[in-house]
């Protein structure tokens, strides 16, 4: 599989935020998300072909109980099969981060999925076709059926203004067997003023429905960087 990096840190996002934990980022997406934040896993993917045992020996060294697998899009490598099956083995927790586009069927204690909402579209100048990939491909609502019907699930979106709370709100009346304790609203943005602005309103609007605010900790905590 296309590894971009393998580091240890602390998750800095939802339910485990603060759970020190190896990530092993895939360089590969199939979507082209204007604000995204390891460009250098999506729109530039950078990495180098590991092999499953290769993975497992460095995530080993770590010794943590946490492992997240993030990206990119982790579910585009059927590799991520295997993998998941050997780190289960080992007794290790597994948190895969996916948009929830692709279905595979791995070994997960917690499927952290990130729908991605209108305000994701890159711009025609941008992006070329791929404006038209992702705006096909980024809602798929069997495979997100299936994933949150199969695995435990936390739900992140991503809001970058107000307006985007009404998609928000259709996406749970259409799920509607989720709990409001699964659903996460995350701040767009890497800096932290960007980021505290953008909470203060989000946070009356979870408080008000039972939803959870996703702060993103590692940037407070890191600054924004790669490894952390």
């Amino acid at each position: 599989m296309n590894v971009s990096e393998i580091y240890a840190s602390c998750q800095g996002e939802g339910l485990l935020t603060g759970t020190p934990s190896s990530f092993v980022r895939v360089a590969g997406c199939n979507l082209r998300c204007w604000f995204c934040d390891t460009p250098y896993a999506s729109w530039e993917p950078a990495g180098e072909d590991r092999s499953v045992a290769e993975v497992v020996e460095e995530v080993r060294k770590h010794n943590l109980s946490h492992v997240v697998i993030t990206g990119g899009e982790p579910m585009l490598f059927a590799e991520l099969i295997p993998l998941t099956q050997q780190l289960h083995r080992l007794g290790k927790h597994i948190t895969i981060e996916t948009a929830g586009t692709l279905l595979l069927p791995v070994a997960c204690d917690l499927m952290s999925i990130s729908p991605k909402l209108a305000n994701s579209d890159p711009s025609a100048e941008r992006a070329g076709k791929w404006r038209q990939r992702h705006q096909r491909d980024r809602f798929r609502p069997e495979v997100l059926l299936q994933l949150l019907s199969q695995y435990a699930c936390q739900v992140k979106f991503v809001v970058d203004v107000p307006d985007d709370l009404d998609e928000i709100a259709a996406f749970v009346e259409r799920f509607d067997f989720l709990q409001p304790k699964q659903i996460w609203l995350m701040p767009q943005g890497t800096d932290a003023a960007t980021l505290s602005a953008k909470e203060n309103w989000l946070r009356e609007h979870c408080q008000a429905r039972g939803w959870r605010l996703c702060s993103r900790k590692h940037i407070e905590w890191y600054g924004y960087q790669r490894g952390v």
